[in-house]
């Protein structure tokens, strides 16, 4: 660029010149010698115009080059520094992918080494159902492929059964909506037998002399409402009622011995934990006397004699037991004389058929102590105390389970259905309420080292007392949690179950 402008200046510098000689010549040649000392004049000041001019426009070359340089070298550090911030991010992110890497490559020998221990355990897992196999064939005599028809046949003879009692209900009904005799002597029973029907409670008030006593019956930071409660294992309930305080228990022998327990503590006044336990265990003793004067007053008002004590004193604690609402022991007493009374009619054995409708519920005494349906336990119970084989049976085919051969059999059956299903006689909401709360007690007592629990609130809690030798702290929280899980399994229910363990040591020494 530079020698481009120095040439353009030469050779218009040689032009000038060029046309000025060439001027002056044509005027005046005879100027010639003075116009060659001007044109020497003027090529000196041309030649020094243009060597200045050169000058100036290297001058300008050289600022406009160092001006390119340095916006170069700018432009330069720049994209450096970019690039080195790029090399810097991707450092950084190898180094990250490396470290993740490095945890996947851990994860993943982790769950290799999870995946051969629980290929050992599931080895380890066929091995014993093998073991238990053979251990269970060995037990039972049986192979495997026999027991599994041993189980088919069972549920097939079991199907055939029930569609046998299917059968026979059906012709039963069939002949019953024919027969206008039965039916005149359902309405004479019906007539002649007219017994209070009274819907049990699950709570029990008692009456204090003062508002005063609710204090005591607390104590001191609540102990003496404690041991009460652990004892009688009933929930009390004291809030701002005037002068009454609530004993709620579903189970009605424990509920009045508590109640009974209380009425006493109030009247003597004296009210601590060792008095407690000395009131409940005499409160215990007079309830079970009680139970065996309301069995023999039943007896007395049937017309029963010769029945073993023990059974008169099963049979009166049907007398806090009820059935969709209906005192089981007065449901007996109904059952006896509407049988006897249809028996009477037809012919038949009065005094068996008393007998049997009397004792045709004695195993909803011990249902929930022992397993079995209360008919299996009742004919047990029956067994054991030497009743009649007539008795054991008329007695076992009121629901259907047996067949009947006998007509008093058939008259029991039907005396339970009259006493049942009497308007108002029974209610279904509070025998499914008192199941739930059966249920939940027979759920916590099923683990082991549990000594005693009770469904307290209406069933919204359930305490439990553990054996302290056979349960720790940890073990009991674990404890709870186990019986909690097994609640929401088995037991259908609203809003939620407080679920209390309880673990407690006593050391007592007497001072002599």
């Amino acid at each position: 660029m530079v020698l481009e402008i120095v040439g353009t200046a030469v050779v218009a510098l040689a032009i000038g010149v060029v046309a000025g000689f060439t001027v002056r010549r044509s005027v005046a040649e005879r100027q010639i010698g003075s116009a060659e000392q001007e044109a020497a004049r003027l090529r000196d000041v041309a030649t020094k115009e243009a060597e200045a001019h050169a000058r100036e426009l290297v001058l300008e070359a050289r600022e406009e080059v160092q001006r390119l340089r340095l916006e170069f070298e700018k432009e330069a550090k720049e994209q450096r520094a970019d690039h080195q911030r790029i090399e810097k991010r991707l450092l950084q992110r190898e180094e990250t992918l490396e470290k993740k890497l490095e945890g996947l490559e851990q994860r993943d020998e982790a769950m290799r080494r999870r995946e051969a221990e629980l290929e050992k355990v599931r080895d380890s897992v066929e091995e014993l159902r093998g073991q238990e196999i053979v251990e269970l064939e060995r037990i039972s005599g049986m192979r495997r492929d026999e027991a599994r028809e041993f189980l088919l046949q069972g549920v097939r003879d079991e199907a055939s059964r029930e569609a046998t009692q299917i059968m026979r209900n059906i012709e039963a009904e069939a002949r019953a909506n024919g027969e206008r005799t039965a039916r005149e002597i359902v309405g004479l029973a019906m007539e002649r037998c007219a017994a209070d029907h009274a819907a049990e409670s699950t709570v029990s008030v008692v009456e204090l002399p003062s508002d005063d006593m609710k204090g005591r019956i607390i104590g001191r930071e609540g102990r003496n409402i404690r041991t009460f409660e652990a004892l009688t294992g009933v929930d009390l309930i004291i809030d701002d009622t005037p002068e009454a305080v609530v004993i709620s228990s579903f189970e009605p022998i424990r509920r009045e011995k508590a109640r009974l327990t209380l009425q006493k503590l109030i009247a003597d006044g004296r009210i601590h934990p060792a008095r407690i336990e000395e009131t409940f265990q005499k409160a215990e003793r007079e309830i079970e006397e009680r139970i065996r004067e309301e069995g023999e007053r039943a007896c007395e008002d049937v017309g029963i004699v010769g029945m073993h004590p023990d059974l008169v004193k099963t049979l009166g604690r049907l007398r806090y037991r009820t059935s969709y609402g209906q005192n089981v022991l007065k449901h007996s007493i109904e059952v006896a004389h509407l049988a006897g009374i249809m028996a009477a009619e037809l012919g038949a054995d009065i005094h068996l058929s008393k007998r049997a409708g009397l004792v045709h519920d004695i195993g909803k005494a011990l249902d929930h102590e022992l397993t079995g349906t209360h008919i299996t336990i009742g004919m047990e119970l029956l067994e054991r105390y030497s009743e009649s084989a007539d008795v054991i049976h008329a007695m076992s085919t009121h629901h259907g389970d047996f067949e009947a051969h006998s007509l008093e059999a058939v008259l029991v059956t039907t005396a339970d259905k009259l006493s049942a299903s009497r308007p108002g006689a029974r209610r279904e909401t509070l025998e499914a309420y008192i199941e739930r709360l059966r249920k939940l007690e027979e759920i916590a007592s099923s683990f082991e080292g549990v000594e005693k629990s009770f469904a307290i609130s209406a069933g919204r809690e359930v305490r439990i007392a553990v054996k302290p030798d056979r349960v720790d702290d940890d073990e009991a929280y674990r404890l709870a949690k186990a019986i909690c899980k097994r609640i929401e399994q088995e037991v259908r229910f609203p809003g939620q179950i407080k679920v209390t363990v309880i673990r407690e040591t006593r050391a007592v020494e007497h001072a002599k």
